[in-house]
């Protein structure tokens, strides 16, 4: 193992969120010194079973990590240089919101060693942002992204589209100022639905419309274009990026190479096996003052599960994956044959990679050339 990837998740929420499952994780005060340890034991565990590695990224994820004390991001990231040192060009995120709070603490996480944010503005516009249930409005989020793009060497923020009622037009306005902010990065993802979410539940109800695929594909390729044009191309789905400003860390992810997950709900990729930390915090501090650690489970993988994870990533990112990291018998070459003629894929020796209009529709994709195991047994 030459490299390594580590995912650092914070679980706490200072509010409400309707667009994701971590409203039971909600916390008016956390113990952070009882945290910061424990958070320095699970990683400690980590460590000793990747001796042989070098960071190459860490990324503070999760509820809201931006709230971490710098003291704690600094403690936890020279603890991680201890145990593994650091690549020469380490990327070190963490994820943040755009509120004058979180801002506030932006210089101080600078210094605490983080050189990189990804700042959640979601929308810039106000009625999109209280749709999305979002606490701050546009001018507090350009305020912290100014405030980021100060503080920190590189900056990335998201914005969320084909959202109901939003036409070609008004998105492209939209991401054509975002474009103007002048950031090496951009995530830019379609809203859907997911279960447990408020919006599922107005969904269920009526009350919410996703926009139509047709408009959905309209507005992706009218995304892909416009990027492309002011050099930051799709290099994922969904993230697009000046050259050498990718984002390394997710690179990792998609690459299908290793990474150590500490945290509760962590998940990583190490040693041919998958890891998931327990989900609820009390959970996961238990078993770290039980065990020493908070892992839930260590799954060995196959072969065919190990390859069947890494297509499912690579496909994702525009250079494809390399065909022999992949074993042959996962693939049904007749399938990719015809989608390549589609202009679904490209296919070589070398290399099977989605095209932009295969990445549109990518779940179909996979469904048609990923042979059956058993079948392939």
């Amino acid at each position: 193992m030459t490299g390594l990837a580590l995912y650092i998740h914070w679980p706490f929420c200072v509010s409400k969120c309707p667009y994701c499952d971590f409203n039971s994780h909600v916390r008016d005060s956390v113990d952070q010194t009882a945290w910061r340890e424990a958070l320095l034991a699970d990683m400690a565990h980590e460590a000793a079973l990747t001796a042989r590695a070098k960071l190459t990224s860490i990324f503070f994820g999760g509820g809201t990590p931006s709230l971490m004390p710098p003291s704690t991001v600094a403690a936890l990231i020279a603890s991680a240089e201890r145990h593994w040192g650091f690549a020469e060009d380490i990327e070190i995120t963490l994820e943040a919101n755009p509120s004058s709070v979180e801002a506030a603490r932006f210089a101080d996480l600078a210094a605490a060693g983080i050189n990189r944010v990804s700042l959640g503005l979601q929308s810039l516009d106000d009625n999109a942002l209280r749709f999305l249930g979002r606490a701050h409005d546009v001018s507090e989020g350009l305020a912290a992204l100014e405030t980021a793009q100060t503080a920190f060497a590189r900056t990335s923020f998201d914005l969320i589209y084909a959202l109901p009622g939003q036409d070609a037009d008004a998105w492209e306005a939209e991401l054509r100022r975002a474009l103007d902010f002048g950031t090496g990065h951009l995530s830019l993802y379609q809203l859907t639905i997911e279960p447990g979410t408020r919006f599922a539940t107005l969904a269920a109800r009526g009350e919410l419309g996703e926009a139509e695929p047709d408009d959905g594909a309209v507005l992706y390729e009218l995304t892909q274009d416009l990027t492309e044009t002011a050099g930051l191309p799709a290099y994922e789905i969904s993230n697009h990026a000046r050259p050498d400003e990718e984002s390394r860390h997710n690179l990792t992810y998609w690459r299908y190479e290793p990474y150590a997950g500490i945290g509760p709900g962590a998940h990583g990729r190490r040693n041919c096996s998958a890891t998931t930390r327990h989900r609820k915090p009390e959970n996961w501090m238990s078993a770290v003052d039980r065990n020493g650690h908070g892992l839930q489970a260590e799954e060995a993988l196959s072969d065919y599960d190990l390859g069947a994870e890494r297509l499912v990533m690579g496909l994702r990112l525009t250079e494809g994956v390399a065909r022999d990291r992949l074993p042959r018998e996962l693939l049904d070459e007749a399938a990719i044959e015809r989608l390549t003629a589609h202009g679904l894929l490209r296919s070589d020796p070398n290399c099977l990679a989605a095209t932009a209009n295969g990445r549109l529709v990518l779940n179909s994709v996979l469904a048609e050339i990923v042979a059956d195991e058993k079948a392939a047994a």
